[in-house]
């Protein structure tokens, strides 16, 4: 199995996909990279922002994984981790 060279489908950018690579997915079952280490990356970090928000129900500044949109504009009461878990334990 030989190094294969994988065009990033986000930036366009060659990778090399290396033989070690290539047996690390196989042998879990994963399907090629399909974005270059420095896209992988940016996209994880976008997965894990945080945006800030006030509760609903208590009034405390917190932080949450989504951008929430104001209620005129049909957005939904967001919650701090504290009311949101005591919410799901009723």
């Amino acid at each position: 199995m030989a190094d294969q060279q994988i065009t990033c489908r986000d930036c366009g950018a060659a990778f090399t996909f290396t033989e070690g690579e290539q047996e690390f997915y196989a042998s879990r079952n994963l399907n090629a990279p399909q974005r270059c280490k420095d896209c992988r990356n940016k996209r994880k970090d976008e997965r894990n922002q945080k945006f800030d928000a006030v509760c609903a129900q208590c009034g405390a500044q917190c932080q949450v994984p989504f951008k929430p949109k104001p209620e005129s504009e049909g957005g939904r009461p967001v919650l701090c981790t504290a009311c949101f878990r005591a919410s799901k334990a009723a």
